[in-house]
């Protein structure tokens, strides 16, 4: 897929009457899904190129950053996403307080037809653009006439009884309800982190855990999870503790700590992708060593119902 960024790189010579889908993405949920599939079968219709816009960083960092939220991907994860969609390129709008002050028509004639000449444009119901978010669709459909191209939104998608959208599925992860949020996401919420050295107490009470660090910026709330483990291609059932570790540790950071069934190797530097199914409980302290392993124990056994039942 080929990624360019405004201003600085040309749009590629072999995108054709680009038609565009046009958003933040972030999460990649259903929602955005439902309007990244119909831009790839309207392009494959008409023998032209599908690409996404969107923009870095998040708008709300230059905008309003105090009130900015956790983001559910990084680039390299919402590109791999969009990709895995069908997408043949991304178009990435470099945002700065200067470009937050264009109006309306600037961002039109400047990105989407100075830039990319896309034919069509697609975004979601609710999508705004342009100073102060005063670019509604029935401007941007308005400017696509007068500027020589169509412009086309999804409707709402329903989950059950919710609309889809980015900020309700980060409300859910940030609430523990992880495997909620999946419902929403059509992909368990996950996490990608390097594993590294810790204070290797895990192996002395039989329970080897791998300690990840994460440039992801939202982690569920302290607790104990059923997550899966992606590493090197193959997919573990795993147990992953969020939290302080009350017990052996007074330091009060938050480590990631993940208990890979049936793995027990060295997994040092290795890349892993953490998948969280289901919360188990809250983290707690407990009285002893043996207190934790016994609580550990039962924490292994009650995700490895979950993972029969759900035939990973």
């Amino acid at each position: 897929m080929d990624v360019i960024h405004f201003p600085e790189d040309p749009r590629p010579a072999r995108w054709v009457r680009p038609v565009l889908a046009l958003g933040n993405f972030d999460g990649v949920h259903r929602g955005h899904r439902k309007i990244l599939d119909r831009v790839r079968r309207v392009a494959a219709e008409r023998g032209s190129t599908p690409v996404v816009m969107t923009f870095d960083p998040h708008p709300p960092r230059v905008v309003r950053p105090d009130k900015a939220p956790p983001l559910l991907m990084t680039t390299p994860q919402r590109l791999e996403a969009i990709a895995g969609a069908g997408m043949h390129g991304t178009a990435i709008v470099r945002f700065t307080p200067e470009l937050s002050r264009w109006d309306p028509e600037t961002f039109v004639r400047a990105v989407l037809v100075d830039w990319l000449h896309v034919s069509e444009v697609w975004v979601g119901a609710n999508f705004l653009f342009g100073h102060e978010r005063a670019g509604t669709f029935t401007m941007l459909r308005s400017l696509g006439a007068r500027c020589g191209f169509a412009a086309e939104k999804i409707d709402p998608v329903r989950y059950k009884d919710f609309v889809v959208s980015s900020t309700r599925v980060r409300r859910l992860v940030q609430e523990a309800r992880v495997d909620e949020a999946g419902a929403l996401l059509g992909h368990q919420y996950f996490i990608d982190g390097i594993v590294v050295h810790g204070a290797h107490r895990g192996r002395t009470i039989g329970f080897p855990t791998a300690n990840l660090v994460t440039d992801n910026e939202l982690l569920p709330p302290n607790g104990v999870y059923a997550t899966t483990a992606g590493i090197g291609g193959l997919v573990y059932a795993s147990v992953t503790n969020v939290g302080v570790r009350p017990t052996v540790d007074q330091s009060g950071k938050v480590t990631i700590e993940t208990h890979v069934f049936g793995l027990d190797r060295d997994l040092y530097g290795a890349p892993v992708r953490l998948g969280f199914v289901q919360r188990l409980r809250d983290e707690r302290p407990f009285e002893s060593i043996d207190a934790l392993k016994a609580q550990i124990a039962r924490d292994v056994d009650q995700a490895r119902v979950l993972f029969d039942r759900l035939s990973l």
